[in-house]
This record gives structure tokens, C-alpha cells and sequence, in this order.
């Protein structure tokens, strides 16, 4: 006998729960996040980073039936094994232990816990990669594709040379304003990792490049007759539409010109960085100047670029050194 119809108005069958999401941050958490923007003047992609950290960090202490007050040393090698098992890279896994770490010394430091279980807990290390710099050919290359006189060229043909010639990081660029820029003195000054200002110098092309997109011609041809947005009237690069140049609007102006040159995905504008480091050493600069230009707070971070400078170095020994070719006595 067939089945009677579902009476008219019958309530439907109820949807699945949503998942829940991770459980909310303590308060401890939260206070160390503030104190890190307030006191550390960590920038903004630094607080999401630290932000999803801890979560996944706290997550995984709750799933365990954790509180930071229960955390040991032990514990913390253990969240290490968990994340590498979820096939997380070298440098994901140390930068969540840093994140961890942070927050335990700060509750330690702040008299939160009695005691700081990372103290002893070692950073994991991570294979230093080298840095695939552009040959000096490439990078002439590169800026042989901006041609032309007009606004949106002289402004590409500054950020590439600016970019290359003193090592600056996207975001130290298209942040800069109008008084960061003494063109008489040949000095820029930029604010890197952490708000950390340094004063560099402009080399002869990247000078007159700036100089030429300062004048009237260039900036001043791409600057609206009323700015949409506080600070944009200071900015040094401007968009087509007369605002602050993002840096994802530096971003494809780099890309556009290195597909030009036929350089596609080995251009990006950390590599110009690269890029300069690494030329500066191979013609001799000394490693605490190239640090100071690059604004490491370390100097074993600008050691990695010697690596690159010796690796050139023994290939053309190997290639140029008779008694150096294989297959000769």
C-alpha cells in the first residue's frame, strides 16, 4: 500500500548543525595582541599572522582539555609534532612556535604564569634557501621595457629603480610620502618591519627617475584636482585614478614589465631586493653596509646573499681556471 502524503505544512527535516568554530581567544591572548601592536608596533599583516597562530594554538589546547596555565615545555614539543604531522613547511612551523613562545613570555613577564614553559623549548631551524637573483644583464633588461615620456611610464621607470636600487620592500615603497624624499641630498628615508626607520641612499639612475615622476609632468599630470582619500596628496606613487599606489597595484606594475622582458615568474619585486643585495656583494660592498641598506635587524639574515656571491664566485673559477675544469691534471 502506497505511502500517505506528507500532510501540507509538515516541518521540514531539520538541517545539520553548522560546525562550530574555534573556541574564543582568553583574555590573555587578547592583552598580548594589544601589547603587540601598542608596544611593539607590530604592523598589521604581523597581528593577523599572530592572530591565526594562536587560535590554531589555543584550538588545539582545548581539544586536549588545556589551559595555558597547564602548558609544559613537553606540551609545546608536542604542538611542534602536530603541526609538522599536518605537513606544515619548516617555516610555518617555526613561525606558530614564535607566535606560542611570544605569548607564554609575555604572560610570564606580565606576572600571568608563574612560569614560561617555551624558556626552553628550541626554535625549530629552517634550511636556508637562496635567493634566485636576476643577473645584472636581466635587471638592465628589465628596465629597458619602460619606454616613453608619459605619467604611468616615468612612474614605473621610478619604482623600478627605486625598488632595485636600494633594496627596499614593497611596502617600505609604495608607503613612502613626499617628505620621505630628499632629491637635493640624494637620500630617501624608509620605515620597515616594525615602523623601524632608516635613511638609504638614491643612486644616480634612481634620482633622476624620481625626479623626473616628481615633476610636473608625471606626478603632478597624474594627481587628481581633489583627493578622494586623507593621505593620498602626500603619497609619493600615485595610481592611474590619483591614489596612494597599493601594493598590489606595485606588484602587477613589476609583473607587467618582467613578463616584457620575458623574465615571467622569476620576477617578483622581493627579487629585485635579492637582486640588489647580491650585486652590491659581488662587486665588493662590505655585509654590514649591505645589512644597514637592506634593514636587517640581524646580520645572519643578510649572510644568506654571500652564499649566492660565493656560489657565482666558484662557478667562474670552475669555468674560467685552467686548473680548475674537470677532466684536467
Amino acid at each position: 500500500m502506497a505511502e500517505p502524503a506528507d500532510p501540507v505544512g509538515a516541518a521540514a527535516p531539520a538541517p545539520d548543525e553548522a560546525a562550530p568554530g574555534p573556541p574564543p581567544l582568553p583574555l590573555d591572548v587578547e592583552e598580548h595582541l594589544t601589547w603587540l601592536a601598542a608596544e611593539k608596533g607590530r604592523s598589521a599583516n604581523t597581528l593577523v599572522a599572530y592572530r591565526r597562530d594562536l587560535t590554531a594554538y589555543w584550538a588545539w589546547l582545548s581539544a586536549r582539555g588545556m589551559g595555558l596555565d597547564d602548558v609544559r615545555g613537553s606540551d609545546l614539543d608536542a604542538y611542534v609534532g602536530h603541526l609538522r604531522d599536518q605537513g606544515l613547511a619548516p617555516s610555518s612551523v617555526k613561525r606558530a612556535l614564535v607566535a606560542v613562545r611570544s605569548l607564554h613570555r609575555f604572560r610570564a613577564e606580565k606576572g600571568l604564569a608563574t612560569t614560561d614553559p617555551g624558556a626552553e623549548v628550541e626554535t625549530p631551524r629552517v634550511p636556508a634557501g637562496l635567493p634566485k637573483a636576476l643577473t645584472e644583464a636581466e635587471i638592465g633588461l628589465l628596465l629597458d621595457q619602460v619606454v616613453g615620456d608619459e605619467p604611468v611610464a616615468r612612474r614605473d621607470r621610478a619604482l623600478l629603480e627605486l625598488l632595485y636600487g636600494t633594496g627596499a620592500r614593497i611596502s617600505e615603497v609604495t608607503a613612502l610620502s613626499l617628505g620621505d624624499v630628499d632629491l637635493d641630498g640624494s637620500l630617501v628615508r624608509l620605515f620597515g618591519k616594525g615602523a623601524k626607520e632608516r635613511v638609504v641612499p638614491l643612486g644616480r639612475f634612481a634620482r633622476m627617475a624620481l625626479a623626473a615622476w616628481l615633476d610636473d609632468a608625471g606626478r603632478g599630470a597624474m594627481a587628481p584636482e581633489q583627493w578622494a582619500r586623507r593621505g593620498d596628496a602626500e603619497a609619493v606613487f600615485l595610481n592611474q585614478r590619483g591614489g596612494r599606489l597599493s601594493r598590489q597595484g606595485a606588484y602587477d606594475v613589476v609583473k607587467r614589465h618582467g613578463d616584457a622582458a620575458g623574465l615571467g615568474e622569476r620576477l617578483t619585486p622581493h627579487v629585485l631586493r635579492h637582486s640588489c643585495a647580491t650585486h652590491m656583494l659581488d662587486h665588493g660592498a662590505d655585509i654590514r653596509a649591505v645589512q644597514e641598506l637592506l634593514g636587517h635587524a640581524s646580520i645572519s639574515t643578510t649572510q644568506v646573499y654571500t652564499l649566492v656571491s660565493n656560489e657565482r664566485l666558484f662557478a667562474v673559477y670552475e669555468a674560467a681556471h685552467p686548473r680548475a675544469r674537470a677532466g684536467r691534471r
